[in-house]
């Protein structure tokens, strides 16, 4: 999928408008932080990316935190296009979760791994003292394989049963997920909000059922390559 990867660094390069890097940003944006219970809508994560602000009615409570993480979401976007022929390493990962919670007020360690417990659903995650060690051998296991799609979405599943932060450990996974798609010559996909159940569902069975995420990330790539189409694209 060079074309995929060419597109959207050319787009992003020339600032083209309403193009596939501006689908992309805004829809990847709001979904991955949609999951994540942020509270801003679509046309306000659109136009917050096209313009710098938004609108919303009188009564609506928004919080800071949306905010921060949605423009942080762009520019992880950005990081991980500029960086996209790089293996996935320990400190490209903290600058990315860096970039996802810098000026967020619920992120007590940004840019570093957990120092409390915490859960993935109701699955046991990684020890904190056992972070570092489990993901140095995730990342030297996943370097010397030759990538596929089972491989990243395998990659996504023991990542995120690490659970190597505190907080953003869903928006950084699926950034790895499309970075390496699109370094790997894979269609990316941009998991949905509405679809968010399939995909929980997927996660906490993947040990005993691993068709169960696979299929969901199937189901997405094939949106984004009607997307990927629209856009009048030819590979």
């Amino acid at each position: 999928m060079k074309a995929v990867l060419t597109t959207l660094l050319e787009e992003k390069k020339l600032f083209i408008k309403n193009c596939l890097y501006d689908y992309t940003q805004v829809n990847f944006t709001y979904h991955s932080n949609k999951i994540e219970g942020c509270q801003l809508d679509f046309y306000q994560v659109a136009e917050l990316f096209d313009k710098d602000f938004f609108t919303s009615d009188n009564a609506q409570i928004i919080k800071l935190n949306d905010i921060f993480e949605t423009i942080n979401h762009f520019k992880a976007f950005d990081f991980i296009l500029d960086n996209i022929t790089n293996n996935l390493s320990i400190e490209f990962i903290k600058e990315l979760h860096f970039i996802i919670k810098q000026n967020c007020y619920n992120a007590k360690v940004i840019g570093d791994f957990k120092q409390c417990e915490n859960i993935m659903g109701n699955i046991r995650t990684t020890p904190v003292k056992l972070v570092q060690a489990e993901l140095e051998k995730l990342l030297d296991e996943y370097n010397k394989k030759q990538i596929d799609l089972n491989g990243i979405i395998d990659f996504h599943y023991k990542f995120e049963r690490i659970h190597p932060f505190e907080d953003g450990n869903g928006r950084v996974g699926r950034l790895l997920m499309f970075k390496e798609c699109l370094k790997n010559n894979i269609m990316p996909f941009i998991i949905k909000d509405e679809i968010k159940t399939l995909y929980y569902r997927g996660l906490s069975e993947y040990i005993n059922n691993k068709n169960f995420l696979r299929q969901t990330c199937l189901s997405c790539q094939n949106d984004y390559k009607i997307i990927f189409k629209e856009f009048e694209i030819i590979e």
